[in-house]
């Protein structure tokens, strides 16, 4: 009897088959729980809980998609990788760093010293730097992609300390590492910063989520916001240094209705559980989405500006403290536009839960006295932490 054995057939034969095989398997699989590459995008699913999450390692490392039973709930416009290259703007789960939000100032302080910027260099420019200059970054390397039993994870890594322009702009040589996680219909963000300096390193780092529901528009959500206090800011977006009770400006923070809201201020003393995490949340018909902080996220920056009533103009509120971040110059890489928030009319239907390591400003705010909450990570040590994503009623 002829065998029908792999091993007996003709190696072209065996080698095609092999091939196929190796095609058609996942990196890593599990039966609830699988993670993948598949070109520029990496995919994790949970098919228990029918969400799945897509990640660009290739364009800043970017979650393009948060999706639960066929609905993606962050924003994501784009048609295809190279449309998001050629028109970037702030949509899915961008990193923000080497640090987030506004400098007031072409210099800032760290461990008692003054650091211009090389504005010739062009990856900062404006006024008021604003985001960093790692936003949509190629330098991410896929350093692990796997999944068991418990989860399906995609591990990424940026080897700042490497790229001379970047080091003459903020000169403290140093990793970002970031974890996307997808266990139980809970999606994990965990970003880590390893010092390799000789020197305390300032962690002034955030994420730029765009959540949005798709059962209802902007007008029928209800936000529930997990802070005591609101920073105030000037008319710039810089703060102040002082704060004010949250209730002056959501009169029922644990349920706000959306739509009496522009939206662009900043909130700190968050409000935690007993594992140290901080809750805020976005509810429409039946969809939820509730984001929660670790400890290491002090601060909230809130970002919803709602339909526009002129082209690059914030909507009419009915809060004398609200603003939109609008044509605020400085973002490196993007036109002049704070992250393409001056573009023009867009889809109003999202909002940002931001978590800050610090407020806007903190490394100058620190030097002037005004400011004492910067992290330092001390040399040749890490500093972690992570947010979740919690979806229900899909």
């Amino acid at each position: 009897m002829q065998s029908t054995d792999l091993e007996s057939r003709p190696f072209v034969t065996r080698r095609v088959v092999g091939m196929v095989a190796l095609l058609a398997l996942p990196i890593a699989a599990h039966a609830q729980y699988s993670a993948k590459q598949d070109g520029d995008v990496v995919r994790l699913e949970d098919t228990a809980s029918q969400m799945s999450v897509s990640i660009i390692p290739s364009v800043g490392d970017i979650v393009s998609a948060v999706t639960v039973k066929g609905q993606n709930v962050v924003r994501w416009p784009y048609a295809s990788i190279d449309e998001l290259r050629g028109r970037p703007g702030l949509n899915g789960i961008p990193f923000l760093g080497p640090w987030a939000n506004r400098i007031d100032a072409d210099y800032y302080y760290a461990n008692g010293k003054k650091y211009l910027f090389n504005m010739e260099l062009g990856n900062v420019r404006g006024d008021h730097p604003i985001h960093g200059f790692l936003t949509y970054t190629d330098k991410w390397k896929v350093v692990e992609i796997k999944a068991d039993k418990k989860s399906a994870w995609a591990t990424s890594r940026l080897e700042f300390y490497r790229q001379p322009d970047w080091m003459a702009q903020f000169p403290f040589a140093h990793t970002v590492q970031i974890t996307h996680r997808l266990s139980g219909g809970v999606l994990e963000v965990a970003a880590e910063l390893d010092n390799l300096s000789d020197e305390p390193m300032p962690a002034v780092i955030g994420f730029h989520p765009y959540y949005h529901l798709t059962d209802s528009p902007r007008e029928a959500w209800t936000i529930s916001v997990g802070a005591r206090t609101e920073w105030m800011v000037a008319p710039d977006k810089i703060p102040t240094g002082e704060t004010q009770p949250i209730e002056k400006f959501f009169p029922n923070p644990q349920s706000a209705a959306l739509k009496d809201y522009n939206l662009d201020h900043e909130f700190g003393d968050l409000i935690r559980d007993k594992d140290g995490r901080a809750t805020m949340s976005v509810t429409g018909i039946k969809q939820k989405l509730e984001i929660q902080f670790g400890p290491k996220w002090p601060i909230l920056v809130l970002y919803s500006p709602g339909p526009a009533t002129n082209p690059g103009e914030p909507p009419p509120s009915q809060n004398a403290n609200a603003g939109g971040r609008g044509n605020v110059a400085g973002n490196a890489g993007r036109g002049g536009n704070a992250g393409g928030r001056g573009r023009g009319p867009q889809d109003p239907n999202f909002i940002c839960f931001e978590p800050m390591t610090a407020i806007t400003n903190a490394l100058n705010m620190e030097q002037k006295g005004q400011y004492k909450g910067v992290q330092m990570i001390p040399p040749r040590q890490s500093w972690k932490e992570s947010f979740w994503v919690r979806p229900s009623g899909f």
